[in-house]
């Protein structure tokens, strides 16, 4: 893999987290007390630098074949999520992802909550929200950074890949102070969920001692080949939906009564 393409990954990988970590902090400012929704932020950047740095160098002191094969497994398991979600979603299976609806949800939650705080914290629930929203999403972050740049041995640019996502999600955020709705998230998570399980099973493979011709060329070709199997899955699965649709609005046709003032056939 090169430079530019672990690049690229782990930024598209990392802004779709930080876009939902956005929406949460943006929910619990807007609605609650911002000066608690940015102490939340700022003690859940704190506890998860802390775990990184305690977890993190302890990574690079397993064996890479066995690295290899357990985060292989993981980013499958990551992977096949994000892509059977995007799949079902550009099949119109599942709703579109609404960063807008998400937004709109979080504020009605935060104003029905009770109000109190803690300490120095002056609205408990804006902080925790934040907190939660704001580690959560970052450790998602941490182990795509982690695991790919380790895997790579190419830890600085993952990094930098993290860190140009994460500032330009927020910059566009608080520019608009609106969540990002009009970030094509679902073809997002289509490339990632692509690229997550490409890497995951050709680490996997790696992890259990099999030799992929060509070495890391073979992404190559595993990349697009996942790509094109997800879109042709994609392109099925919305014919049956159209096919379903149409069975549904003619049974609904046939089983509605005739309107006697207007008999089938008639000009009136």
């Amino acid at each position: 893999m090169t430079s530019y393409v672990l690049f690229f990954t782990v930024l598209l990988a990392c802004a779709v987290e930080a876009v939902e970590a956005l929406t949460i902090v943006l929910a619990a400012g807007t609605s609650r007390h911002w000066g608690s929704a940015w102490q939340g932020t700022v003690a859940a950047l704190l506890t998860l630098a802390a775990t990184v740095a305690v977890l993190g160098p302890a990574v690079g002191q397993i064996p890479l074949g066995a690295l290899r094969l357990v985060v292989g497994a993981l980013l499958l398991v990551f992977g096949l999520q994000w892509l059977r979600k995007a799949v079902m979603r550009g099949s119109g299976y599942k709703a579109l992802h609404d960063e807008e609806k998400a937004f709109a949800e979080e504020i009605a939650a935060a104003e029905g909550a009770a109000a109190g705080g803690r300490g120095r914290v002056k609205d408990w629930y804006a902080f925790t929200l934040s907190f939660k929203g704001v580690f959560l999403e970052g450790l998602e972050v941490a182990f795509i950074v982690v695991t790919f740049g380790d895997n790579q041995h190419d830890i600085p640019v993952a990094v930098l890949g993290a860190v140009v996502a994460v500032l330009a999600v927020v910059a566009a955020g608080f520019a608009v102070r609106a969540p990002l709705a009009k970030v094509p998230e679902n073809t997002m998570k289509f490339a990632v969920g692509t690229m997550l399980t490409s890497f995951g099973m050709f680490w996997a493979g790696e992890g259990t001692g099999a030799h992929w011709p060509g070495s890391d060329t073979a992404l190559l070709v595993i990349v697009p080949a996942v790509a094109l199997l997800a879109i042709g899955y994609t392109a099925l699965l919305r014919r049956a939906q159209a096919n379903d649709l149409a069975a549904a609005a003619s049974s609904a046709s046939a089983s509605t009564p005739a309107d006697p003032a207007h008999p089938e056939g008639s000009l009136t």
